[in-house]
């Protein structure tokens, strides 16, 4: 089973985290730990520098023979500042002469033991003596045993010539584990943050991946419902802009599916009512002929109902393939220039038996003697047939039809106009529809509903509109076309 969006935008998320987090807090434990330990040595120089002070003040009052109760003083100050090193930084210490005279000041013997174990041999006492002589403060830690050495020279000052002489060195000898005791705990505390750190920011990344997900798997849900069938559900539509631009692409494409699901419906009930009712009548006279209900001498008259049912049959499959045709995304439009005015005139001549039959009147009203428009000939000229057919059909006798043209801006105006029985307000937004007839009643020999539904597909594929302008006493129609160029020294209609 495939992952959720939400499942791999927080694996993602949590390996860039990790490596963030890790990378972020490996740096801050090294750089604290470095820092604590620079600080902890800078701390001990100083003290070893106090215990350097404190030893030359004893090797004056020694060599100037002062007081017994000032050099036990000094000694036992020696004794406390030695203790204090001790408990601080677990580091002993030694004053150690040039001649290689240890001398250490603590509280107790085990102490002592500890310190001398600690002394260095002469070659290395000799070795901190001679850079301690130049100055040199030595701070020694690639022992073998990892544990840390910080030599400071031991000086006394002539008060005569005011000449400085080095007479030793203090050594605090500190054990690798007593300096970096701490490190563990910084260790674990800085494990502890990252993880604290890595869980908040994970819950954040959830929040935020939940709420960005979220819409676009209740999109996801309403498209599984599309699939079943179902158009009532609908996407909500919360979270950032793109989320909303998509929920209401698929509110629109559930209307729209709703709006075809419902039309494919009302094609198959049309069609089925369209198609049952001639075979039902051909069916039943055919049967009544060959049972002998019907006389032979009324066959003709039932042989002429037959023939106008499968007329009407043929017209209607006719229409469904013209319409059918004209849906064809892939049916390019032969445009040509040609005059409107000739094809209108050309049209009117294959309609004269119809005209007449109703004693009917047609009167193109141009208002020049030639309009060239470009567009496809055979297809307007289909449009042009719907719309007369219509009027026709729908006029009494003795009626009349007007067709004019007109050009307005580039674009040329055709009206087919009659004074017939018109169209009800209520009928006029579903007059394009296919299978829709004003009548309800889909009367016999009052076509099939799909003529103005293939006028306007003929138009949008050009480009260009076809409306119903008034439906009071009598209907007006109108389309629109792309006005053309007449052929260099012609003016007429030439095809």
């Amino acid at each position: 089973m495939k992952r959720s969006m939400l499942s791999r935008l927080m694996l993602t998320f949590a390996a860039i985290l990790l490596v963030l987090v890790c990378a972020l807090f490996s740096m801050l434990y090294f750089t604290v730990r470095n820092e604590r330990l620079t600080n902890k040595l800078d701390e001990m120089k100083l003290q070893a520098r106090d215990m350097s002070y404190l030893a030359a003040s004893l090797q004056s009052e020694s060599y100037y023979r002062l007081s017994s109760s000032s050099s036990t003083a000094t000694r036992e100050f020696l004794n406390q500042k030695s203790e204090q090193i001790l408990n601080a930084f677990g580091a002993y210490t030694l004053t150690v002469s040039r001649d290689g005279t240890a001398n250490a000041y603590y509280t107790n013997d085990d102490d002592l033991t500890k310190a001398a174990s600690l002394i260095p041999s002469m070659d290395t006492l000799s070795a901190y003596i001679s850079r301690a002589t130049q100055g040199e403060q030595v701070i020694e830690t690639q022992k073998s045993d990892g544990s840390v050495t910080i030599a400071v020279p031991w000086t006394q000052t002539n008060s005569l010539s005011k000449t400085i002489t080095v007479m030793g060195v203090v050594l605090l000898e500190a054990p690798a584990s007593t300096l970096h005791a701490s490190e563990q705990r910084l260790l674990w505390e800085t494990v502890a943050s990252a993880c604290g750190v890595f869980l908040v920011s994970m819950l954040i990344v959830f929040i935020a991946a939940y709420l960005l997900t979220k819409p676009l798997s209740d999109a996801a849900g309403v498209s599984a419902a599309f699939a079943k069938g179902d158009f009532s559900v609908r996407a909500a539509g919360k979270g950032c802009r793109e989320v909303q631009v998509l929920a209401d692409s698929f509110n629109q494409m559930a209307d729209d599916l709703a709006t075809s699901e419902q039309s494919r419906k009302d094609f198959i009930a049309n069609i089925s009512h369209e198609v049952r009712s001639p075979i039902t009548s051909i069916h039943g006279f055919a049967n009544g002929m060959l049972d002998g209900t019907v006389a032979k001498e009324d066959y003709p008259k039932y042989l002429n109902i037959i023939v106008s049912e499968t007329n009407r049959l043929s017209a209607l499959i006719n229409s469904m393939l013209n319409l059918s045709r004209m849906e064809r995304q892939d049916v390019a439009l032969a445009l040509s220039d040609f005059d409107i005015n000739e094809l209108v005139r050309r049209t009117i001549i294959s309609k004269i038996p119809q005209l007449e039959e109703k004693s009917m009147e047609l009167e193109p009203v141009f208002e020049t003697e030639s309009c060239f428009v470009r567009a496809d000939l055979e297809q307007i000229q289909q449009v042009l047939i719907n719309l007369l057919d219509n009027a026709i059909k729908y006029t009494p006798e003795n009626g009349s039809i007007t067709i004019t043209t007109e050009t307005r801006e580039n674009t040329v105006h055709l009206h087919v106009k009659d004074n017939g029985i018109g169209i009800l307000p209520e009928d006029a937004n579903h007059i394009f529809e296919r299978f829709y007839k004003a009548d309800k009643a889909h009367t016999v020999g009052k076509g099939t509903g799909l003529g103005l539904a293939i006028c306007k597909i003929i138009m949008e594929k050009h480009g260009q509109t076809i409306r119903l302008v008034s439906g009071e006493h009598g209907a007006d129609f109108e389309i629109t076309l792309e006005a053309g160029k007449a052929p260099e020294g012609k003016k007429n209609y030439d095809h």
